[in-house]
């Protein structure tokens, strides 16, 4: 039993001992939402070589990074294909989160194929949840409040599908926890071409991607530069491009208020 009258040394002593239990606490707290190692999550043995030959022009550490991705995480991934890139947040979210991988049922039966189940059987894909839905309505009502959106290089080949673009965005925008994000990587169109080019370059300008997204209420807060190749004419197919191809990282935020 402490004394009735207790001196001030022990005050601050127990004061302390009190504040450094309360700090201890909330960095143990702190520890799950640190930034994992990108640089290990990409070169895990045990990933194929094919997505190792992916990662040449994709650069994903990076790409991870530059997203945020945390531990824990509610993450979303549209148009994810074959899984390359939900395989490698599914990583980074680890035991205590999840990924939703959407495409739609069309592009699964045309291009995707038995791809992604084949990749499902991995233990990394163990907190994944495949979702095959229209790209306007890419989630189920009842999951809400993500931490995280990511389109990464499909943005071109939505457009060039009879989807509702603006709605699909204010879908994404209503699924988003205040403060989450979407972030958006594709490859660099000419200023103006706007989408005329997905289907033969496989390309979108950037200001149409922003200006959509936006109109959604979205609110730019990063542009990553880190797949930039300024000597790109953007004028040429992307597959088997003898320039190394301009690409653009978008990161939007959904405001608090």
């Amino acid at each position: 039993m402490l004394p009735a009258v207790i001196s001030i040394p022990y005050r601050i002593a127990i004061c302390g001992i009190a504040l450094a239990a309360m700090l201890g606490a909330h960095n143990g707290a702190a520890g799950q939402t640190v930034a994992p190692d990108y640089a290990a999550i990409v070169a895990a043995p045990e990933r194929s070589d094919a997505d190792r030959q992916t990662d040449q022009p994709r650069d994903p550490a990076k790409l991870l990074a530059f997203a945020g991705v945390r531990p824990g995480m509610k993450v979303l991934d549209v148009g994810a294909g074959a899984g390359y890139s939900t395989e490698l947040l599914a990583r980074a979210v680890g035991d205590g989160g999840v990924v939703y991988a959407q495409d739609s049922t069309q592009v699964i039966e045309r291009y995707v194929k038995d791809r992604f189940d084949l990749r499902a059987k991995a233990l990394a894909m163990e907190h994944v949840v495949h979702l095959v839905r229209d790209y306007d309505d890419p989630l189920p009502q009842d999951v809400r409040d993500l931490d995280l959106v990511t389109i990464f290089f499909f943005y071109h080949a939505i457009s060039l599908q009879p989807v509702d673009r603006a709605k699909m965005n204010q879908r994404l925008f209503d699924a988003l926890k205040p403060g989450g994000y979407l972030v958006i990587a594709d490859h660099s169109a000419r200023l103006g071409d706007g989408t005329a080019v997905a289907s033969t370059l496989l390309r979108i300008e950037e200001n149409v991607v922003r200006r959509e997204v936006e109109a959604a209420g979205f609110k730019l807060v990063a542009e990553g530069d880190f797949l930039r190749h300024p000597d790109d004419p953007r004028d040429a197919l992307v597959a088997g491009s003898k320039t190394p191809v301009d690409e653009f990282v978008l990161k939007f935020e959904k405001p608090l208020r």
